[in-house]
């Protein structure tokens, strides 16, 4: 019976297994959007995370040279989401983002499952601002909201109120904790509060020698023998729940030091000039009191100051002129973006029994050092520069994990050639398949480009761009922001397949979509976006370039000028979503899902009264000849009457009739997979529901990406498959010839994500052996897999438990059939695990068993 129930499980597990989606690997330029809260693990100084403010945490085990972003499921970055490490195995401490929450946390199996600290004092409808652990004794925790501080002596299960903000308006500040033992110092701009009795009791310390104008911004404290130093950055301008960004508002006034046992804080300012630098971090290891650095912005490039006498005399670190210690990727002096764009250091971390071992991030980037700012290498793209010379424009790169910015679109030119649609950072191209990426192109100086088309043979591509990025994001709805005066608002062209571009028609307005007639190629339209002037135009005469004569055609009833998505049938019929619009707060029902006829010239308005106030995009069946099946996601809005309207749309009559396909919060997109579909047989389709696909893919804001094998419309059901961020934007696939050919999925905020997904996947049971074998099984320290009558394929191995938790992965590059992989296996607990042999040959899977 016992062998029956195994084989059930060991069935039932692998057919969950073989639902998902395998073999994500990231794809893009690395870096370019900001990065906070790095934190090195004392006990393996090669480790580190840091965080996104795009909701992404990252982790590296080799200081930078590769990361891994961390399942959203798990546990998702922020501006202060450190990992407080302790000195107990696998036990960490974090602030959670669960959504829109953010509570105090921990793990007990080094971060795979993080719980709420059960007795977290700080209310639901209240974010925690700052939260400490004691390394030596992680019982010990200081957890503060707008107003309090809070104090744990047993791990979180119960907190103590030992301070209310003396001021309601600023809140408290926390600026950092230093534990000595059974002395606590928590530097606060209410002043320094110190326990001399491990927690029992704080109380406030005169800080003679600090004029009383000034607060704690940033604090730290170290021991070395007998001795402790700590020192601190002040400033007049604090309040809780303040931003890096708003660093120049801090109005920094000093640097002191105190040793523990003297009279007075002790100024440091030496000659820094605060009316160039500005210092926001001070940090120090737990084991040196003379060597100090002070990290954030020199004249808006990044600064790190050092003192190796105690804070007596400063030297710059980061000499960024002609790149004179630094290497660095693209960003630098002289190359795609200099150090301005970096501007200032958000999260500055020193290992804490190392003071030679250094991370910093910054509005773009990390970089790292290992002997003490002699040196600094970037740390977040595949290659990096020599330093002391300039870095090159236009040279490619690859991704190594460390993607954080918005991507909208991956646009295939031809086989080789790509451009991928940017925020913040343009956009990126590619001339090997998309395998690395430059900014190795001319004409293009917007913030962002948000949709790429092209003609018929993709001889003249064009783009919408922008200088207002994230549209139609939640922060990108009101008036006042997107009717901006857009210098970058206009259509842009290309013919050298992104190389050059030039201008097409200058709008001054944001553009969000171009759409060519497939049945005109001399007509495009374009979603422009204002909430008077905004709406779809369009020209006849898209020959004639940028002397081609655009028009705005009449407004859809009850829009209010923000057009998203259009796609023109080959009909000539044109289907458009317009998206959300806030006034005075509250959401309009201008939103919606709409038809225009261009031989009537007239619109018709087809939305779900779901649509009426936050749409996302429109999608057409491409299986569908005739065109009438679509599929249109929603964003539920706040406020009243936009609540819970969110989900996926499916009509097959053009809009006359909507079916709710899902009833998840916020949907973005969906998309389909054209290459599964041509590969069905005919004698499969006889059976399938006729004029929609099976395969289909869609994005969600918070939840993830979704995937359902054989849809059929009237008994809808989709998985949320192993995609590890949480707001994937829109999928893509390569150009259909292409074997093996290729998922690539955008999101806000994780840059670009690809699959290799081979024509002829041969998925073989897990108890057949025709193509691959595992030995030992059972096994103990290792296993051996190889793979039968398969001959140069590129190979990657990846291993998972019995809940789908992928355990190890092995990239085995081109595999050579005489020379089995081995996998290391001592650190497995006993139990089933499952394999798949991801090849361009096919997909193979099998499972083993660790005995101990």
């Amino acid at each position: 019976m016992r062998s029956l129930i195994l084989s059930f499980l060991i069935c039932l597990s692998f057919s969950y297994l073989n639902a998902q989606i395998y073999g994500w690997e990231p794809r893009g330029i690395g870096g370019g959007g900001a990065f906070f809260a790095p934190s090195i693990n004392p006990a393996n100084t090669n480790e580190f995370y840091v965080s996104s403010d795009m909701s992404g945490m990252y982790t590296t085990t080799n200081f930078g040279k590769a990361y891994d972003l961390i399942d959203f499921r798990k546990i998702q970055g922020g501006t202060n989401t450190f990992i407080r490490f302790t000195n107990v195995t696998g036990l960490l401490y974090a602030l959670k983002r669960s959504g829109d929450s953010l509570y105090p946390a921990k793990s007990t199996n080094g971060g795979n499952i993080w719980t709420m600290l059960p007795g977290n004092p700080i209310g639901v409808f209240d974010d925690p601002f700052y939260f400490y652990v004691d390394y030596n004794n992680p019982d010990r925790i200081i957890l503060s909201s707008y107003f309090d501080i809070y104090f744990s002596s047993n791990g979180g299960n119960s907190f103590t109120s030992i301070h209310t903000a003396l001021d309601e308006m600023s809140g408290i500040i926390v600026g950092g904790v230093f534990w000595d033992n059974n002395t606590i110092y928590i530097g606060t701009n209410d002043g320094l509060l110190v326990s001399m009795n491990g927690g029992n009791n704080f109380q406030t310390r005169q800080t003679l020698g600090i004029p009383s104008t000034e607060k704690i911004l940033s604090f730290v404290g170290t021991r070395q023998g007998t001795r402790v130093r700590l020192f601190c950055i002040t400033c007049e301008n604090l309040w809780a729940g303040m931003e890096l960004y708003d660093y120049q508002e801090f109005w920094i006034k000093g640097i002191y030091s105190f040793d523990v046992g003297g009279n007075s804080w002790q100024s440091r300012l030496g000659d820094i000039d605060l009316l160039l630098e500005f210092p926001i971090h001070v940090a120090m290891a737990d084991n040196d009191i003379n060597t100090v650095y002070l990290a954030g912005s020199d004249m808006w490039i990044p600064s790190i100051l050092k003192s190796t006498n105690g804070g007596v005399t400063w030297t710059q670190t980061f000499k960024t002129i002609n790149n004179e210690n630094i290497y660095s990727g693209w960003c630098g002096d002289g190359g795609d973006r200099d150090w301005s764009y970096a501007q200032c250091v958000f999260g500055f971390a020193v290992a804490r029994n190392d003071a030679n071992k250094l991370v910093f991030t910054d509005y773009g980037f990390v970089h790292t050092s290992t002997d003490g700012g002699t040196t600094w290498h970037e740390a977040y793209t595949s290659t990096e520069n020599p330093a002391g010379q300039q870095t090159p424009k236009g040279k490619a790169y690859s991704s190594i994990g460390l993607e954080n910015t918005s991507c909208w679109q991956v646009y295939w030119v031809d086989e080789s050639n790509l451009f991928a649609a940017f925020s913040d950072i343009r956009g990126i191209r590619s001339t090997n398949g998309g395998y690395s990426w430059s900014f190795d192109y001319t004409g293009l100086t917007a913030n962002t480009v948000y949709r790429i088309t092209g003609n018929q043979n993709n001889s003249i591509i064009y783009a919408g761009t922008s200088n207002i990025h994230d549209l139609y994001q939640s922060t990108r709805l009101k008036d006042e922001t997107l009717d901006d005066d857009d210098t970058q608002g206009k259509i842009i062209y290309s013919t050298d397949k992104g190389a050059n571009w030039n201008d097409l028609h200058y709008f001054g307005l944001p553009v969000f979509w171009v759409a060519i007639d497939p049945s005109n190629p001399n007509r495009m339209y374009a979603s422009v976006v204002h909430s008077t002037q905004g709406g779809i135009y369009v020209t006849d005469d898209l020959e004639k370039g940028p002397a081609s004569t655009w028009i705005k055609l009449p407004n859809p009833p009850r829009t209010e000028g923000h057009p998203a998505t259009v796609e023109v049938l080959n009909d000539g019929t044109v289907v458009c979503t317009y998206s959300g619009r806030i006034v005075n707060n509250q959401f309009t029902a201008s939103s919606g899902c709409f038809v225009y006829n261009p031989t009537t010239q007239q619109w018709a308005d087809v939305s779900h009264p779901d649509m009426y106030y936050w749409c996302k995009d429109v999608v057409v069946d491409p299986m569908d000849k005739s065109q009438n099946t679509w599929y249109v996601g929603v964003f539920s809005g706040w406020g009243g009457a936009p609540n819970d309207k969110g989900g996926l749309f499916f009509t097959s009559d053009r809009g006359t009739t909507w079916l709710k396909i899902s009833n998840l919060d916020r949907v973005t997109s969906v998309y389909f997979d054209g290459v599964f579909m041509t590969s069905i047989s005919d004698d499969d389709r006889k059976n399938e529901p006729p004029n929609h696909s099976l395969r289909i893919y869609f994005t969600t804001e918070m939840d993830g990406l979704y995937f359902n094998n054989s849809f059929d419309p009237l008994d809808p059901w989709f998985s949320n498959i192993f995609y590890y961020f949480r707001q994937p934007e829109r999928i893509f696939f390569s150009i259909p010839y292409l074997d093996p050919y290729s998922l690539w999925v955008t999101s806000f905020g994780y840059g670009m994500i690809y699959q290799e997904i081979p024509l002829a996947v041969e998925e073989e049971s897990i108890y057949s052996n025709n193509n691959i074998s595992i030995s030992p099984n059972p096994a103990s320290d290792l296993v051996k897999i190889s793979l039968k009558n398969i001959e140069e394929t590129r190979l990657q191995i990846k291993i998972y438990d019995v809940l789908g938790n992928e355990i190890k992965a092995v990239d085995c590059g081109y595999y050579d059939k005489e020379k089995p992989i081995t996998i290391d296996t001592k650190q497995f607990h006993a139990g089933i695990y499952y394999v798949r042999a991801i090849t361009n040959k096919g997909i193979f899977t099998t499972n083993f068993v660790i005995m101990r």
